[in-house]
């Protein structure tokens, strides 16, 4: 499978890296936190590391470690905007359940 962008998330994401003036793509991840146990985590990349995976989806280098991979994989990514609220939202078949509050979720 592979890690997939809409036109908006796409087009942010660019932007991003276009202001910022450097970056190779924007990496996806996972860290443990949270009361349902993961939580997503999205950084600039300047140099990929050892392991990494790089899925490319409408212009963007989208970079995941092998131990993200096994979460992510599958994710769709887009970039949402309801109102004064704007944001990254996942779209993952591997997820199976999610916190209240939304910032954590299990697999």
């Amino acid at each position: 499978m592979a890690i997939t962008l809409t036109d908006s998330a796409a087009d942010r994401v660019k932007n991003f890296l276009a202001s910022r003036g450097k970056g190779l793509g924007l990496r996806l991840g996972v860290k443990t936190t949270g009361c349902s146990g993961l939580a997503y985590v999205l950084e600039f990349v300047d140099e990929l590391q050892e392991g990494d995976e790089v899925f490319n989806d409408n212009g963007v280098n989208v970079i995941v470690d092998a131990k993200s991979l096994v979460y992510l994989d599958g994710t769709h990514l887009d970039y949402v905007k309801n109102g004064l609220n704007e944001g990254f939202e996942f779209k993952n078949p591997n997820q199976k359940d999610e916190c209240g509050c939304g910032e954590s979720f299990t697999v």
